[in-house]
């Protein structure tokens, strides 16, 4: 007899439990805890085993196991919420619901269980507990389908729910709650066209659904389709005054900033300490390079709501910033709030950790940066073997004959410049240095190459396993690669200002220079690198909300640098002179040197403004905006070293072979 599945097992638990048989149940969860790390859904059983078992300890040991590998499991707050209240803590189980909510909005017995422990601790709480019975009513009356996928989506199975969620729309294709659970689906994947269709067509559906039209602004600007995206805030602000700051973050992303600022100071006017419009306006004028305003601002917001934390670091992301003591010790206090959620302590273990670093104390700094990163990581489920596995994909595909076989496809416009690499190597230095020059146009990070190979993973030609991305590249066609090609530049067009070139700063495609001259094969591209320990360890002390999931550990700091080294030696190899390595510690030692290479390579003629990169005024939205607004410095080229004793991780994972070679 073939031995059980996980999922055979698991029903066999679930089974044992519902008739009484736990320590039968127990037995068998124990057998499958023996991995490292342990399987999840065999610590949420045990938890619920000891629970009934009235062994509540036990069972919250367990459910803190289980938050530790995944803080957002909302399950697993559940679980600890009925724990706490069955052994009569009704205070803190209040705390676990709420959690629970948050994280999973679908969970019925949570929202049961919240206002049912509300109610019991009295009359305080009664608008609370009244919202609480509404939702299990909302709930109840939704179907099922949409619940179940809810639920799915909470838990990051994403593709189970994407199919219950298809097959409810072919019978209900109009349901406007189904179309905006399937379009955040989209924007998690990555496949925007289809998450920008559903909303659209969800806001046509229900005009007047704010809802939607609020998930389809923020998918407009994920696209990067900004005017399009403050056309629908404006008429959304018509509708309901309560979204003029939406607004305002539309005006500031289309670069009308005078707009923003007026909008944001009109919304002030109506509620002066609004702490998030005030960060908001903070966030806007320290993009426009007004330092002391936007302080002005964080300070502002923090003085009227000390716990909100996005404020706090806003003020330390500034990197020119220093707390001062009464802010370092409103720091140390949120650091033990155990109520914050997990954004708040993201936000707040940064902010205390730039702090202790500003005031010498590197060792606690460092535990506070790897917290931060801790929380951010248990959310990713990222795994380096994945990258590692799709860059030997792209060599297995991408070879010398390919390109040679594919010579003269793709659009022939010359006007990109792609500078790619790792974040925090130096890239918005040589960005601002080029969009200084007369002939060149700053813009963003593009998702536009991302976004095309989201569609090709999941396109037709994907749809047999050996032509998954990068293995589709090799079922293109000739009309196919100029078509993607011209299409990246119309898309492109909103983000000029009419230069004749223009700079695309997406570090990571440097994973994609492969499809990059299949269909703009006369685009330049920039290698922004940094030494290895420097760039990875300020990669690890900056906090990206997406799209950098491998800088929350060192280790995997350290293999993707491995592996970025690994494959820019490969497209040097197969598309020899193609790409400038430009070093960051060159650029700091001979800047003119530098600079006049970069402009060689790029065709453009030497022009000084170039080298006074710090006096061109543009909006930089990056982290590193205030630090290429000032001259060159060298004092953070080694400032890693302070945090040396700490890094032996980092160290082992880049191996000697990255640490001694000076091109890595």
């Amino acid at each position: 007899m073939p031995p059980m599945t996980d999922k055979e097992q698991a029903k066999q638990i679930q089974q044992d439990i519902t008739q009484g048989r736990l320590d039968e149940a127990l037995k068998k969860v124990d057998a499958l805890l023996s991995d490292d790390p342990p399987d999840q859904e065999a610590l949420y059983m045990r938890a619920v085993c000891l629970r009934y078992s009235k062994r509540y300890d036990e069972a919250l040991a367990a459910l803190a196991a289980l938050k530790n590998l995944t803080p957002e499991h909302g399950r697993a707050h559940q679980e600890e919420g009925h724990a706490l209240r069955d052994s009569g803590n009704l205070a803190a189980a209040v705390v676990a619901y709420r959690r629970a909510c948050r994280y999973n909005p679908a969970l019925v017995a949570a929202w049961r269980s919240l206002a049912n422990c509300l109610g019991k601790l009295g009359m305080g709480n009664a608008a609370e507990a009244a919202a609480a019975r509404a939702q299990v009513e909302r709930l109840g009356r939704m179907p099922q389908a949409l619940v179940s996928a809810t639920d799915l989506v909470s838990q990051g199975k994403l593709l189970r729910a994407e199919e219950i969620l298809r097959r409810f729309l072919r019978q209900r294709p109009r349901d406007v709650e189904a179309m905006r659970l399937l379009a955040a689906i989209g924007l998690r994947l990555g496949v925007l066209d289809d998450a920008e269709f559903l909303l659209e067509s969800a806001c046509e559906f229900e005009p007047d659904n704010t809802e939607a039209r609020v998930d389809f602004i923020r998918c407009l600007s994920k696209r990067q389709n900004f005017a399009a995206a403050r056309e629908q805030a404006k008429r959304l602000t018509d509708m309901d005054p309560r979204f003029q700051r939406l607004y305002a973050i539309a005006c500031m992303q289309c670069g009308d900033y005078t707009e923003a600022l007026k909008v944001f100071d009109a919304a002030l006017s109506a509620a002066p300490r609004d702490p998030v419009v005030l960060t908001s306006r903070g966030h806007a004028r320290k993009t426009m390079g007004d330092v002391d305003a936007a302080v002005g601002d964080y300070r502002r917001a923090i003085a009227a709501a000390p716990a909100h934390t996005e404020a706090f670091y806003a003020l330390a992301n500034l990197k020119t910033y220093r707390f001062t003591d009464a802010e370092s010790a409103a720091l140390k206090t949120l650091t033990m709030d155990a109520d914050l959620s997990l954004l708040d302590r993201v936000y707040v273990s940064f902010a205390y950790a730039k702090d202790r670093e500003d005031r010498g104390e590197f060792e606690r700094a460092f535990h506070h940066y790897a917290e931060g990163n801790k929380i951010k990581r248990a959310q990713s489920g990222y795994t380096a073997a994945a990258v590692t596995a799709e860059h030997a994909a792209q060599k297995a595909v991408c070879t010398a004959a390919f390109f040679a076989a594919r010579q003269g496809w793709g659009h022939a416009a010359p006007d990109p410049i792609f500078i790619v690499g790792l974040p925090r190597s130096g890239s918005t230095l040589l960005e601002q240095i080029l969009s200084s020059h007369g002939m060149v146009d700053g813009t963003l990070e593009l998702p536009n190459i991302l976004t095309l190979t989201h569609k090709l993973r999941r396109g037709e030609k994907a749809a047999r396993e050996k032509n998954k991305y990068p293995a589709a590249l090799a079922e293109l066609s000739a009309a196919e690669c100029a078509e993607f090609g011209e299409a990246y530049i119309k898309d492109t067009m909103m983000h000029r200002r009419g230069a004749p070139y223009f700079i695309d700063k997406m570090p990571n495609n440097f994973r994609h220079l492969g499809l990059i001259k299949l269909i703009l094969p006369n685009a330049k591209i920039i290698d922004a690198r940094r030494a290895p320990m420097a760039c990875c360890f300020s990669a690890f002390r900056q906090l990206f909300a997406e799209g950098q999931e491998f800088s929350y550990s060192l280790p995997d700091l350290g293999a993707y640098y491995r592996d970025y080294v690994d494959l820019m030696r490969h497209w040097n190899r197969v598309l020899p002179g193609w790409i400038l390595t430009v070093r960051h510690e060159d650029v700091v030692g001979d800047l003119e040197g530098q600079v006049r290479r970069l402009l060689e390579f790029c065709s453009l003629p030497f022009d000084p403004a170039c080298l006074e990169y710090h006096k061109t005024e543009r909006n930089i939205r990056t982290p590193s905006s205030e630090q290429v607004r000032r001259p060159i410095f060298r004092s953070g080229l080694d400032s890693w070293k302070n945090f040396e004793p700490w890094l032996g991780g980092l160290r082992e994972a880049l191996g000697d072979e990255i640490l001694g070679d000076k091109a890595g």
